[in-house]
């Protein structure tokens, strides 16, 4: 990949940078010399899922970059304020929003409980599209600004509505608003593009979710999704938007070959993620 292009300096605000694709997210920006303004709501350490604000803090710091964490639960439109004024006024300015933070439920209507849609929707439809709203004043003056989503193509095929309705249209949502704001935001230069993995990731969430080691052998590590990511948000704003980009085109376009070197366990058929057919 290309050595010249580099998010030093760059200041990111994303969420649930705390584990899993957040924070690969945040340390391979950080590589560079990134400033990563950490929104996460862990600050105690959980048995199923690892990770908090703090050591997400000291793992960025320690790859090079710098990091402030903030508390922050993106259903509440205070804590969002509060923590792009703070990161914003640490940093001296915010040049890429990366809308990470997810909820999850693979149920159908009679097992799809009204407060886990709820929260479904507050995250991920509600949550990208408020934070999204609060960064725009400082992402319109930034350089090179850039919005990534972590959602997935629009696909209309029936079988991804069949089983977990209530999900897809909640992370089609964040799907829409790149669909939309691209176009909304394109005389400003702000770029706005959805990155979806090819395969399941070896993240808490799959590994809770989706059967355990068996899926997690079948997966890609998050670090092809990071490495993905900055090669979208090292372009040009003006010229990178309005995508809805997959992980390994992005770094077959880079000039990566070698796809071995993200899996879990080289090797083993790969699980492809939802939403591809």
């Amino acid at each position: 990949m290309s050595t010249e292009r580099t998010l030093k300096g760059k200041t990111l605000f994303i969420t649930g940078a705390s584990r899993g694709i957040g924070k690969a997210i945040a340390l391979r920006a950080a590589r560079d010399g990134a400033n990563i303004i950490i929104a996460a709501k862990t600050t105690t350490e959980h048995p199923k899922l690892p990770g908090t604000i703090d050591t997400a803090r000291a793992e960025i710091e320690a790859a090079g970059g710098q990091a402030f964490a903030v508390k922050t639960d993106i259903r509440f439109e205070d804590q969002v304020d509060e923590a792009i004024t703070t990161g914003v006024k640490h940093f001296g300015g915010l040049d890429i929003v990366v809308n990470n933070a997810s909820a999850i439920s693979l149920t159908g209507l009679e097992a799809t409980s009204m407060k886990m849609y709820d929260r479904m929707y507050d995250v991920n439809a509600r949550g990208s599209y408020l934070v999204t709203k609060t960064a725009m004043p400082h992402l319109v003056q930034a350089e090179n600004p850039h919005v990534l989503n972590l959602s997935p193509p629009l696909n209309m095929n029936q079988k991804w509505f069949a089983e977990f309705a209530a999900y897809t249209l909640a992370k089609y949502a964040m799907s829409v608003w790149v669909l939309g704001m691209s176009a909304e935001f394109k005389d400003e230069g702000v770029a706005f593009n959805a990155l979806w993995p090819r395969t399941a990731i070896a993240t808490a969430a799959v590994r809770n979710l989706l059967g355990g080691e068996q899926v997690i052998n079948a997966s890609r590590e998050p670090e092809i999704v990071a490495d993905a990511a900055w090669a979208v948000l090292t372009r040009k704003a003006s010229e990178c938007t309005g995508n809805f980009f997959i992980d390994e085109e992005v770094l077959a376009e880079e000039g990566e070959t070698d796809f071995d070197k993200y899996a879990v366990k080289p090797g083993t058929p790969l699980f492809n993620d939802f939403f591809l057919d």
